[in-house]
């Protein structure tokens, strides 16, 4: 019997030779890091072509498990794995008797939260996915240098989307090879809220971080949403990263190095810091980790950073300023997104010009003291401890191509007010204690008074946006996972208008009808 993609289907849009077993598998790897819900890749070819080979490679790479057992689905049909990252169901179509049969195996179910891997899809006729992708395996009757069969694979899809992705990882591929990363295994890890993607990189005993900056899509690339990322300076490529991890680099903090980039195609490839963070596995901070980076935070603040950043290529990046324009466009997310879904209706004009004028003022007084980089995600998911290193050094950053010019105290406030981690007031406190003792050693002219009035504005402003920010991505973006946090966020701000800088904007939040109660209330 012979495998054989739909004569319906275009003509492949790229075509790879897997001259070695590991090629195989380096595919699957390629394929494995972007399989995402509702995906269907359906493996064509004859007995013995590779589809089983290229199948249980890939459950391996999703299971982060080489020695994952994989069993032939071929007499039971389908073999579902509960994995991680996703479910994925493993079909092998070969006995099938009525295509009608594959809706009774409940593939419609899988895709609807999980993805699919079918063998032999020829024998289900059209009741497969339209959408999905075909891959032909076929032996070219050679013989490559591992003994084994070479083989082609081509790539069928009229479905855009499957077609970029592919080509991306192709790409991604590509770099690594080009970058002595030849044979390199390849294994996605949790990314941001970005559109960004993180793969781990392990090529014997060494590892790395391959950072995926694509050109942006979906609703991250409506004009709304470019003009919103330009208004608050979020950086439009990689070339800040490369500036700002290099600068703090070579002055002695923890940065991720660059070790290779192709900035035009937003590829970077950097060290990796680890995976152990500054919380325990029950999401409780760490206190000694917190104080440690509060005082990395006192060290880069006592230090004169350049506003203008050189670049290896022999240009240079400018960090923006995190403009008075730019702030308000943040705090701007609370009544655009947040206060109308909790209030089950608009924030009036009137309340809307007051909510403007009152951030204004106060972001104007913030804006007198003290400036100077601010990294702005300075919070437990972009904060690593690697504990093979020494004192405060253990302290890695990550996440720092959003860096700007601005009050330094906002960093401060990210890390004290962990918006992913309930931290109690009394850590608050101490945490501000190791700061201010910091830089007083630094300075003794350290003017603490004018920098509290600023940590309160800022981190006001901080935990406006950010809840505006998770009522956005559920429901614009689809993750309402973030939500989660919203209670503890709402705690916090309770704590910090309590400051007499905020006077004005504690009653308009009173008076809005967001009534904003003490934590434990």
């Amino acid at each position: 019997m012979s495998g054989q993609a739909p004569a319906t289907l275009s003509s492949p849009f790229t075509t790879l030779k897997l001259e070695t077993e590991d090629a195989t598998r380096q595919l699957a790897e390629d394929l494995a890091v972007i399989l995402r819900p509702g995906d269907a890749i359906l493996l064509s070819g004859d007995l013995g072509a590779g589809k089983s080979t290229l199948s249980r490679a890939l459950l391996r790479s999703l299971a982060s498990d080489p020695e994952l057992e994989v069993p032939s689905p071929t007499f039971t049909l389908v073999q579902t794995y509960r994995l991680d990252r996703l479910e994925v169901a493993h079909f092998d179509l070969y006995r099938l008797e009525e295509p009608e049969e594959v809706e009774e195996l409940g593939l419609a179910e899988v895709l609807e939260t999980g993805a699919a891997l079918i063998e032999w899809p020829e024998m289900a006729a059209d009741l497969l996915p339209e959408n999905a992708l075909w891959l032909q395996l076929t032996e070219t009757g050679e013989v490559g240098p591992d003994g084994e069969a070479v083989r082609t694979a081509a790539f069928q899809s009229d479905n855009p989307d499957w077609q970029k992705r592919v080509q991306r990882t192709l790409g991604l591929r590509r770099f690594l090879i080009e970058n002595d990363y030849s044979n390199a295994g390849r294994s996605h890890i949790a990314g941001d809220a970005s559109a960004r993607n993180f793969e781990r990189i392990v090529l014997s005993k060494k590892s790395a971080i391959l950072m995926d900056w694509p050109e942006p899509e979906g609703a991250a690339a409506t004009p709304e949403a470019l003009s919103y990322n330009a208004l608050v300076h979020r950086a439009p490529d990689c070339r800040a990263f490369v500036a700002v991890a290099g600068e703090l680099k070579r002055r002695g903090f923890g940065a991720a190095g660059v070790l290779a980039s192709s900035v035009t195609n937003g590829m970077l490839l950097l060290e990796d810091l680890g995976s152990e963070g500054i919380v325990d596995d029950e999401g409780a901070p760490f206190p000694d980790r917190y104080h440690a980076a509060m005082r990395i935070l006192a060290r880069l603040h006592s230090e004169p950073l350049p506003q203008n950043v050189p670049l290896p290529d022999g240009g240079s990046y400018d960090v923006p300023d995190y403009s008075l324009n730019a702030l308000l466009t943040e705090a701007d997310l609370y009544v655009d997104w947040f206060a109308p879904d909790r209030l089950g209706r608009s924030v009036s004009d009137e309340h809307r010009r007051a909510f403007r004028a009152l951030w204004t003022a106060a972001i104007n007084d913030a804006q007198q003291a003290e400036c100077s980089w601010v990294l702005r995600d300075v919070h437990s998911p972009n904060i690593l401890w690697q504990q093979d290193k020494d004192g405060d050094d253990r302290i890695g950053l990550i996440d720092l191509q959003d860096t700007v010019w601005g009050p330094v105290a906002y960093d401060v406030a990210s890390l004290a007010l962990d918006a992913r981690v309930d931290v109690s007031g009394e850590l608050e406190k101490q945490l501000l204690m190791t700061y201010f003792d910091a830089r007083q050693q630094a300075n003794p002219g350290f003017d603490r008074v004018r920098f509290e009035a600023a940590y309160a504005i800022m981190a006001a402003q901080r935990l406006t946006k950010i809840l505006g920010i998770f009522v956005r991505l559920a429901k614009r973006d689809g993750k309402p996972g973030y939500l989660v946090h919203a209670p503890r966020l709402i705690g916090y701000m309770d704590r910090v208008l309590q400051h007499p800088s905020l006077t004005g904007l504690k009653d308009w939040f009173g008076k809005s009808g967001l009534f904003l109660k003490r934590t434990g209330e």
